[in-house]
């Protein structure tokens, strides 16, 4: 076989790193190496699919709610270009149902990667990691001894942190697309989107309405309660309120409770307003195209607010 200079020429354009048997083909500017018995065994289907655009791609992303929606527009850039290439996620159980843009998902604790480098795997998780070409992952990037373990085995992970360093001044999900761009061209307008139906969410809302979540995952990032009250006795003159919250959150009378994240997002989008503190819920509704009211105290909206069309973010001080 000749090599071909646009065969050699699409590795150095896009950055694909060169499969490792490759160079008894392109012998010119390779040395040899010792080969990892899983490369030996992903190969005969492998070698050109970087090409063809037909990847089997991993993406595994841990994290709380909020985080996890903020890396959603990158998560989307993973996908292969082709129709015959997978994009399979991997994420917490809660996060599943948020996943709308590939049917292959899959909560972590179901594949019993916890037990990796920990305990003995299930044989049958060794088998799934190494059939993927490809595996991006936020989980583990802080554990030196878990990477060195996988990179034992052979397997195909990218690691990348998780969350953006204490002097970061990027908004996170501009660094978790500026992580994906290093490995895939990646165009994003850097919003994320959760696309619901009415009828998903199985609560049926006559007129307007607005939904005050008045918590968050850290008491510090919550504007007073008896303020959120004020602000609802304001917004009845004109139209419902309804309060939100989750399992986690303090008890709140006549509060809905959704759990399934998906069906939140779809009662979400119906809201006429939403007004939430920097929270994963406030997330959720501005993913699902709700109107909302921000309200950042000591967290920075430059790097962790909500984006959107229909985001509007306050700030408040505790002084």
């Amino acid at each position: 076989m000749n090599a071909s200079p646009l065969f050699v020429n699409h590795f150095v354009k896009s950055g694909t790193p060169f499969p490792q048997d490759l160079y008894v083909m392109f012998p010119i500017g390779y040395t040899s190496m010792t080969v990892n018995r899983m490369w030996k065994k992903r190969l005969p289907g492998l070698l050109f699919f970087a090409i063809l655009g037909l990847l089997r791609r991993l993406a595994i992303r841990p994290g709380a709610i909020g985080d996890f929606i903020l890396s959603l527009p990158a998560l989307e850039c993973l996908a292969p270009q082709s129709e015959d290439g997978k994009l399979e996620i991997w994420t917490s159980s809660a996060h599943v149902p948020l996943v709308r843009f590939t049917p292959h998902v899959r909560a972590i604790a179901s594949t019993g990667l916890d037990l990796l480098g920990v305990a003995e795997p299930p044989p049958r998780l060794l088998e799934e990691l190494s059939a993927f070409d490809s595996i991006v992952s936020w989980y583990g990037a802080n554990r030196p001894e878990f990477r060195q373990y996988v990179a034992s085995l052979g397997l195909p992970f990218r690691f990348f942190p998780a969350l953006p360093a204490a002097d970061c001044r990027s908004h996170a999900t501009d660094f978790y697309l500026d992580q994906v761009r290093t490995i895939v061209e990646c165009r994003s307008d850097g919003i994320a989107r959760i696309c619901c139906k009415a009828d998903d969410a199985g609560i049926a809302e006559s007129g307007d309405f607005a939904v005050i979540h008045p918590f968050s995952g850290s008491a510090s990032k919550n504007w007073p309660i008896d303020r959120f009250r004020t602000m609802a006795r304001g917004l009845e003159r004109r139209m419902t309120v309804r309060w939100c919250a989750g399992p986690e959150d303090p008890a709140l009378p006549k509060a809905v409770y959704i759990n399934n994240l998906y069906r939140l997002a779809c009662w979400l989008a119906q809201a006429r307003i939403y007004i939430g503190n920097d929270s994963g819920i406030t997330h959720l509704a501005a993913a699902a195209g709700a109107p909302v009211l921000a309200l950042f105290g000591p967290s920075d909206p430059e790097i962790w607010a909500p984006r959107g069309a229909n985001v509007r973010v306050a700030r408040w001080s505790a002084r």
